[in-house]
């Protein structure tokens, strides 16, 4: 957590699994959103305090680069990034279903304080070797996702050169690149761990309300 952190972007639906098991259309091209930078944090084993009265939270595990020089068209993804973090999207699954319905920004559901917890960084080996291993989620003790980047729907490549050309890309820019099926609930004292491969990376506690069911 010691490298500035500057836009937060999210793809999302990038996992036909997720995309289905939550009833949404698979998408044609990169869904993106933004996070405020606020929203992200350390997972390193403290407790994270989550909403607790805005309805249920749901965690979205995701592989997370980090981009380290301003992007030029052609740039591959190997040049642009230089290490990596897994991270959990957290969600207010019912705050989402309400301003999707209303054709409303998806900030109040996603851009909340803490909503963005990520591993620390380690190197990112490439493109094609990211996918050598399956990221994995477990909830106190129990995997609930397991992610492998060859299951995107649009690949690491696609992602950057989507979002350079519609948005910008730069130096300090984090992109959360969309989560497997198995997305859930937390509650109070919850234990989520993510690791990668055969290590453990981060963890955290969960602290919310009665109402965050």
């Amino acid at each position: 957590m010691n490298k500035l952190i500057a836009n937060v972007y999210c793809v999302g639906r990038n996992y036909r699994a997720h995309a289905e098991e939550l009833g949404n259309e698979v998408p044609t091209e990169p869904m993106i959103f933004l996070k405020p930078s606020h929203a992200v944090t350390a997972m390193d084993g403290r407790g994270l305090e989550l909403p607790a009265d805005r309805g249920s939270v749901h965690y979205e595990a995701e592989l997370v680069l980090r981009i380290a020089r301003d992007y030029k068209p052609g740039m591959t993804v190997d040049e642009l990034v230089d290490v990596i973090a897994f991270g959990i999207d957290f969600t207010l699954r019912d705050v989402q279903n309400i301003v999707k319905e209303k054709g409303n920004p998806w900030m109040p559901a996603k851009g909340f304080l803490q909503s963005a917890p990520i591993t620390p960084y380690i190197a990112f080996p490439g493109a094609v070797e990211t996918a050598n291993e399956d990221f994995v989620l477990r909830k106190n003790g129990e995997i609930v996702q397991r992610g492998n980047i060859s299951r995107m729907i649009f690949p690491l490549q696609q992602i950057v050169d989507y979002i350079a050309e519609h948005y910008g890309l730069g130096e300090g820019d984090l992109i959360f690149t969309g989560t497997p099926e198995g997305v859930g609930p937390v509650y109070q004292g919850d234990k989520l761990e993510l690791s990668y491969g055969d290590k453990v990376l981060g963890s955290c506690t969960v602290a919310v309300g009665p109402s965050a069911k």
